[in-house]
């Protein structure tokens, strides 16, 4: 299945960010890749992402590097506050110091904006949306797989499942198991920027901490936008949908008693949508045959790390150097996902960690987070830089080099 052949015929079920991001880097070494969204149309909801310098890395083997720093923001810091009091308990430099350490910026982007970028770069002839996946099937004897989406049937050498969370693919290959509520509801909103907001919030990636809660605000699509992601914990989720609209009260009463500055900013939320936040944990194994999985269908990751979009990314760059690499399409994806599954696996786990520890409740718990913290920021930047290497500094092609044996 190489792209010198320029034989195999991939199948991405999934429009999102690691289903368009693999499609158009296969593309680019030679691949044909058919995406398939369920959804009537291609349209990201409108919330913002953050592209850490190891997702710069991908965005940019694309050519998308002009176009992300044209349409995202570089904070300056990374603020850490109080809930109640709203000191800064740290204060960590981003801009000029991330690019020096880990080789690329840090951007805060719309996630609609970045889906769009996407999108220019996969051939609109291998887009194909409302098409529900209804049935796999793996022929042992030719290698092909034949997806159903209704009535229809098509055979491909290899399928990707990048089809988020609740992964038709996943359950095709692991069963149904259903993924855990993980008693955290987020609020997300978009507020319209104007000077009196831009006097009053620094441009800076800025996390509230508190019991039970964290709210985090940045700025995108060029510092037009404030986004907004207010996480509450509870144990109760009425609907059956993972996501419902929200009212802006139901936003201020599950921050009441907060910060008053920061309570300013979210009476701002005209709209906003509630999410739940679920869970699995990572998995020995992704994928069997010429079948596999990809993004949050193989290793959701909460929010707290920052790191969903990003590890889908690094996802569709190790995944296409495979196929590219190897004439044989199941030892080409069984490659990829030996070359991802320890990462991703320990950023899951990660990610989950640093939830618990942004809600502690007890004072003494919470006092002493808060002084690691600031002594850390202040005392210990160089160590904090060194430690970020493994997550922020990844460079892509070089891992990419190691698994497939070929030059970076």
């Amino acid at each position: 299945m190489s792209a010198a052949s320029g034989s195999g015929r991939v199948a991405i079920v999934g429009g999102g960010i690691g289903g368009l991001c693999a499609a158009a880097l296969l593309r680019q070494r030679g691949i044909e890749a058919v995406v398939f969204e369920q959804a009537p149309a291609f349209r990201e909801v409108g919330a913002g992402l953050q592209v850490s310098p190891n997702g710069v890395k991908v965005l940019r083997s694309l050519g998308l590097g002009d176009a992300l720093d044209a349409l995202g923001v570089r904070p300056q810091n990374l603020v850490i506050r109080g809930w109640k009091t709203g000191i800064a308990i740290s204060r960590t430099g981003i801009q000029g110091d991330f690019d020096r350490a880990y080789g690329a910026p840090y951007y805060h982007v719309h996630r609609a904006d970045l889906h769009q970028m996407l999108l220019g770069a996969v051939e609109p002839s291998a887009l194909h949306v409302g098409r529900r996946l209804t049935s796999m099937e793996m022929d042992d004897e030719d290698g092909e797989v034949t997806l159903g989406f209704g009535e229809d049937r098509a055979r491909f050498d290899a399928v990707i499942g990048a089809d988020g969370i609740h992964s038709a693919v996943r359950r095709f290959l692991h069963g149904d198991e259903s993924p855990r509520f993980t008693g955290n509801v987020a609020f997300r909103a978009m507020v319209p920027v104007d000077d009196a907001l831009r006097r009053e919030v620094a441009r800076d990636s800025t996390i509230w901490v508190g019991p039970g809660g964290h709210v985090v605000h940045y700025y995108v699509r060029g510092g037009s936008l404030l986004n907004i992601v207010a996480v509450q914990e509870t144990t109760r989720w009425a609907d059956e949908s993972w996501t419902q609209e929200a009212e802006r009260g139901d936003l201020l009463q599950a921050f009441a008693g907060w910060n008053k500055g920061l309570l300013r900013i979210l009476e701002r939320a005209e709209q906003c949508n509630r999410w739940a936040l679920y869970d699995r944990d990572p998995l020995p194994a992704w994928g069997r045959g010429r079948a596999t999985l990809l993004g949050d269908a193989a290793h959701p990751m909460l929010p707290f790390l920052a790191q969903g979009a990003v590890m889908a990314m690094e996802d569709a760059f190790l995944l296409a150097e495979s196929l590219a690499a190897g004439s044989d399409a199941a030892q080409a994806l069984r490659a990829y996902e030996d070359a991802r599954i320890q990462r991703t696996g320990r950023i899951q786990l990660a990610a989950r960690a640093r939830g618990h520890a942004m809600h502690v409740g007890s004072a003494r718990e919470s006092l002493r987070r808060n002084a690691t913290l600031f002594f850390n920021s202040r005392l210990k930047r160089d160590e904090q830089i060194e430690r970020g290497q493994s997550l922020y500094g990844y460079d892509v092609a070089k891992m990419a080099s190691k698994a497939t044996g070929s030059r970076p």
